[in-house]
């Protein structure tokens, strides 16, 4: 089985950065497209970022790009999201995945989760 644990969530002021971080156990990380999501409370699950397995492609939601990087590290089996600039509506649970579809950005096409991280912006 696959298992997901995401941390780095937290409170930060608007402008601020925070730095996600998700472990990946059970599989071969190395052969994984990893992806991002989060979800505000009254709003459905929404496509952040996503790494394929070679690191050099990589697709962002309009509203993070330019303020947010994912990244990953093959040897700690570990996705990263760093996030700068970030804005009050950046508030929200975080959730990493694996992709075991075509999509990029549709959650149906991403097999396995976490738990999920809270991040907190207030102005």
């Amino acid at each position: 089985q696959v298992q997901l644990v995401e941390s780095g969530g937290g409170l930060a002021q608007a402008g601020g950065s925070l730095r996600l971080s998700c472990v990946v156990s059970g599989g071969t990380f190395s052969t994984y497209a990893m992806g991002w999501f989060r979800q505000a409370p009254g709003k459905e699950r929404e496509f952040v970022a996503v790494i394929a397995v070679i690191s050099t492609s990589t697709a962002y939601a309009d509203p993070v790009k330019g303020r947010f990087t994912i990244s990953r590290d093959n040897a700690k089996s570990t996705v990263y999201l760093e996030m700068n600039s970030l804005k009050p509506e950046d508030t929200a649970v975080y959730y990493c995945a694996v992709r075991s579809g075509v999509s990029w950005t549709r959650s149906k096409d991403y097999m396995y989760w976490g738990q999920g991280t809270q991040v907190t912006v207030s102005s």
